[in-house]
């Protein structure tokens, strides 16, 4: 089929122009399953569409080429596929076992005697409010898997090594025909290693790692918050056979404040104050991340009010500058008044009348417009 009579590649996988790289790989699947030599043998017409399909997959699943396509179409692709067929300048090895991988028991990428890379771990560090907003540095301990000394890794007892695997020849995997197809399946001997042990090393039961534990020091930045993760490349779990060593993952959960509370980058903090501190107006101490602080209250300050102390809240992470601190009045109305108490206070609402609270006559006021 020539360029000008090939058909569009998204309407061969049957999605639109703006699918997501998810999208136009489940639309392949789907009708690669539908097409496939297998379920369709002796069809010639099945094995051309799945050749269409394949091709328009290879095309659209890789980010450089779908761009070019994008612009140029057909003309752009230098001639699709080369003639050689299925494997042959493409990257089809690898389509097919992203694919199919589990359907026929593997993607055919593993390789034997290749290192194995080691575990990623997670360690949940419980730190205290002061703690994330100004960073600290901790040391912990972690259990991990380390490499057995006593046999290097192999697995196998001192004195001995691990054979080549009888069952797939040392190669990890065993083939098998798929209709044209030659597909590759994990061993189940030796589970894709190539090698079995026939005298496990005794300190480690044939495993090539051992129970240990390390201490690490982690440093945490100013301002994190619940649900952080901290990523520490290289200290998870010990690789096997030369492979890379895992990576460890801090998740941070901190303690709630007694007495604060954060707002993104603000710190709020209610302070209870008198009926005649509010009234009349006063000077308190105030507790902040720094320490305390004096602050002015203005007299008449109604229960609620909310006061702003700039940059002494949390410092931004991995920013600059700081949130704010936030004080909330909260007026406590006096209880178990004695006699001359009350009478003070009842004096106080005989002379002060309803001009004492403009809140309370604005209310009601209010209330006069709505039902009047």
């Amino acid at each position: 089929m020539a360029n000008g009579d090939k058909q569009d590649y998204y309407e061969t996988l049957e999605v639109n122009r703006n699918a997501s790289e998810t999208e136009i790989k489940k639309a392949y699947r789907r009708l690669a399953v539908k097409f496939h030599p297998d379920k369709n043998q002796g069809d010639r017409e099945s094995e051309e569409k799945f050749k269409e399909i394949t091709e328009a997959y290879e095309v659209l699943s890789d980010a450089e080429k779908r761009a070019r396509y994008d612009q140029f179409g057909h003309a752009g692709m230098g001639g699709g596929f080369s003639s050689g067929g299925f494997g042959a300048g493409t990257p089809f090895g690898d389509i097919f076992g992203d694919i199919f991988g589990e359907v026929f028991g593997g993607g055919g990428r593993s390789r034997a005697g290749r290192g194995r890379r080691g575990d990623d771990l997670q360690y949940n560090l419980d730190i205290t409010f002061e703690e994330a907003a100004f960073g600290i540095e901790k040391k912990i301990d972690i259990p991990y898997n380390k490499r057995c000394e006593a046999c290097g890794g192999s697995g196998a007892k001192a004195g001995t090594q691990p054979k080549t695997c009888p069952t797939c020849q040392g190669a990890g995997q065993m083939r098998f025909q798929q209709g044209f197809f030659s597909v590759s399946k994990t061993c189940s001997h030796c589970n894709g290693e190539g090698r079995v042990v026939e005298h496990p090393c005794p300190s480690c039961r044939g495993n090539g790692t051992v129970r240990d534990k390390k201490t690490i020091s982690v440093k945490v930045p100013a301002g994190v918050e619940t649900g952080i993760r901290l990523k520490l490349s290289g200290e998870g779990g010990q690789g096997a056979k030369g492979g890379s060593n895992g990576d460890l993952y801090v998740a941070l959960s901190v303690r709630e404040h007694p007495i604060f509370r954060r707002e993104d980058n603000d710190v709020i903090c209610e302070i209870p104050i008198s009926f005649t501190q509010a009234a009349l107006g006063c000077e308190i101490e105030v507790p902040t991340l720094d320490g305390r602080v004096n602050m002015k209250i203005p007299e008449g300050t109604q229960s609620g009010a909310m006061f702003r102390m700039r940059g002494k809240g949390v410092p931004a992470l991995q920013g600059y500058g700081r949130g704010d601190h936030l004080v909330v009045a909260k007026v406590e109305t006096p209880t178990n008044l004695n006699k001359q108490q009350r009478e003070l206070l009842e004096e106080l609402a005989r002379i002060s009348g309803e001009d004492a609270n403009p809140m309370r006559k604005n209310f009601f006021s209010k209330v006069m417009d709505i039902f009047n």
